[in-house]
């Protein structure tokens, strides 16, 4: 199948080149189901029977190579062994079934879709893949762009909220009668990144935002055993808030959390101690 210049000097990884070669190859399978099998060859059994009847019920070559593209990711991951960047590289270079590549730009690694009907057509293909009995997926596709995301510290964050569980955290509002009126002063104060020993401290309370933000951590209204309070309401955060709070400053007990989802992928991509390190894919 023909490339533009533009995209054949774009710069890509071996891993794929080599995969993006055997699409290719499916795409000239069209009307021999010989070839098609050919093509399979190395791939999943299921791949090779969807590309031989493919063949054998005379769809053209970008219908074939659609249909290749669908069972992309399963493939390379399980078969082939190749990394989710080259995956995602691979991913913007399949062509549509009215023969066109989609409009698809690659920032910081990710795809992004430039028009609704790429964004349709992707919403498409995840439904297709929801059917489709024979695709895996060991782990949450988040995870892999989460990992990005983070900092070194806000790995270690996570790490010790992970083996440490639900911590304390309070909010230091100003004392009203009844509590009308009351103001928040400063909120969710917790010494969570000082404990995990992050290099930065200055810059935890971001930390602790963008660990928010990917719905990994969560402020929680209940509380944890009230003694815990007792060191982190003496740390200058707290004792600082308290003194702009004024005469008799309320203040508000709380927890930092992991999320259900912020556990399983602590589960999934750390090594806590207790645990054995993944086993490493070998080739061959």
């Amino acid at each position: 199948m023909e490339r533009t210049s533009d995209v054949e000097q774009r710069q890509i990884s071996n891993e794929a080149r080599l995969i993006r070669g055997v699409f290719r190859a499916a795409g000239l399978a069209a009307g021999s189901a010989v070839r098609g099998g050919q093509w399979a060859m190395g791939t999943t059994y299921e791949v090779t029977r969807q590309i031989t009847q493919a063949a054998l019920d005379g769809e053209s070559s970008t219908e074939i190579a659609e249909r290749a593209g669908q069972a992309l990711q399963s493939v390379a991951r399980s078969v082939l062994g190749v990394t989710e960047g080259s995956v995602r590289e691979i991913v913007s270079y399949v062509p549509t079934a009215n023969g066109h590549t989609p409009q698809a730009i690659t920032t910081g690694g990710y795809v992004r879709s430039t028009t609704m009907d790429d964004l349709r057509r992707r919403g498409d293909a995840l439904l297709a893949r929801s059917a489709d009995v024979y695709f895996t997926e060991e782990v949450h596709p988040a995870y892999d762009r989460i990992l990005d995301q983070l900092a070194p510290d806000e790995a270690r964050i996570l790490r010790f909220m992970a083996q440490n569980g639900p911590q304390p955290s309070v909010d230091v509002r100003t004392n009203r009668p009844l509590g009308i009126g009351s103001e928040l002063v400063s909120g969710d104060l917790t010494s969570v990144p000082e404990q995990a020993g992050v290099r930065y401290p200055d810059r935890s309370r971001h930390y602790l935002i963008n660990l928010n933000r990917l719905g990994l951590l969560m402020n929680s209204d209940d509380p944890v055993l009230l003694s815990r309070y007792m060191v982190l309401e003496v740390q200058p955060i707290v004792e600082t808030a308290l003194k702009a709070a004024g005469r008799v400053p309320k203040i508000v007990r709380k927890s930092l959390r992991l999320t259900e989802f912020g556990e399983d992928f602590c589960r999934i991509c750390f090594t806590l101690p207790g645990e054995a390190a993944p086993t490493q894919r070998t080739d061959g």
